[in-house]
């Protein structure tokens, strides 16, 4: 190999890239945009929760449950309503979530010792929110009911009762359980993927479009020089692209996180060469490249959806996704702050799929060039 030749490869690469604005704001400014969108505008957290009651029995007893509702910040008290018809309404217009409907006997029930339904109507048009909204209302409610048993125990024994158990929840790695320290770390995969691949799928392709293939071929450059020299400017983009990313607090080492991150560019990089040696048409190219970098890297990275629920097949299919062990190692370090020691399996991994992914592309540049 020719490092004369190879940098000029790579000079003339960066020379394109440079003059052509689109490629460039592709480059840089669609990750920095996007992570700077999934970080701050895009959250999974549930909290705010619009509600109304329907309080029947207006007693300091029926006060006090909507108050616990109220003083969270999980919920918004939106007032009450006067029957079922104007709670129905509210959730008809989105302007309610939840409604409590409150009987009646509610506060003389629970003077008997008897038990006090409230009935609670959840919009259930979105699943995950109305499924999260619903362990939030069983949570108050469970609350609610140990405070009374505890002065129900209390009045007749005159004594005050100790929990058999005293659960003192602690979280680790994420202690305000902000989607956003997730989200983040995951969407890096997805984006420095799909980006890297769509870049670097038109490079080969676009020089059999323009007829300058021919011309390559004609010069003493190696398969190995062009795949090297077209991969180097566009590394340097991704780099610049993690430099963004870590502006995100993190726990782990940054150095470690540049390097893993190296590796994932080079293999994604390398993925999409290898793509545009084959097609040798710029739009089945990028088209290719989407199919097989932001899909997987979206679906089956365990980034969205946990990986261990999925079906076996799909599970080992997960196994050969470069996106996988990114999203591992980038939520390793920026979360749980650990180091190579942990995740140098997922590390090995993407070593492994650049090193293979980047001999298969300079073998198939090969057959063009022969």
């Amino acid at each position: 190999m020719n490092l004369r030749r190879l940098w000029a490869v790579a000079r003339k690469e960066a020379l394109h890239v440079r003059r052509d604005p689109r490629s460039l704001g592709l480059a840089v400014g669609i990750p920095m945009l996007m992570l700077l969108m999934f970080g701050y505008a895009l959250t999974l957290d549930v909290d705010r929760v619009p509600f109304v009651v329907w309080d029947q029995s207006a007693t300091p007893e029926s006060r006090d449950l909507i108050a616990r509702f109220a003083a969270t910040r999980y919920f918004d008290f939106r007032g009450t309503v006067a029957d079922y018809s104007e709670l129905e309404r509210e959730i008809d217009r989105r302007d309610a979530s939840l409604g409590l409907v409150i009987p009646p006997e509610f506060s003389a029930r629970l003077a008997a010792g008897r038990a006090a339904p409230v009935q609670a109507i959840v919009d259930g048009s979105d699943s995950n929110t109305a499924a999260i909204v619903l362990g939030y209302t069983q949570g108050i409610a469970a609350a609610f009911n140990q405070q009374l048993t505890l002065e129900q125990i209390r009045r007749v024994t005159g004594i005050t009762p100790v929990p058999a158990i005293d659960l003192r929840p602690r979280v680790w790695f994420n202690p305000d359980l902000e989607s956003r320290n997730f989200i983040v770390p995951g969407i890096m995969a997805v984006i420095m993927g799909l980006i890297a691949a769509l870049l670097t799928s038109l490079t080969v392709a676009r020089e059999w479009e323009r007829g300058t293939m021919e011309q390559l071929i004609s010069t003493p450059v190696q398969p190995a020089e062009l795949i090297l020299g077209k991969l180097l400017p566009y590394s340097a983009i991704g780099l610049i692209n993690m430099v963004v990313a870590v502006l995100v607090p993190l726990r782990g080492s940054v150095l470690l996180l540049f390097g893993v991150g190296a590796i994932f560019i080079v293999a994604t990089l390398a993925q999409g060469l290898l793509i545009s040696a084959l097609a040798r048409q710029q739009l089945l190219a990028s088209q290719l490249a989407m199919v097989t970098t932001f899909l997987p890297a979206f679906l089956l990275s365990g980034f969205a959806f946990a990986i261990a629920n999925m079906p076996p097949v799909v599970r080992g299919i997960t196994l050969i996704i470069p996106a996988r062990y990114f999203v591992s190692v980038v939520k390793g370090i920026f979360l749980r702050g650990v180091g190579l020691e942990v995740l140098w399996r997922d590390a090995l991994f993407l070593l492994v799929f650049a090193v293979v992914v980047l001999a298969l592309a300079i073998r198939a540049t090969r057959k063009r060039l022969d």
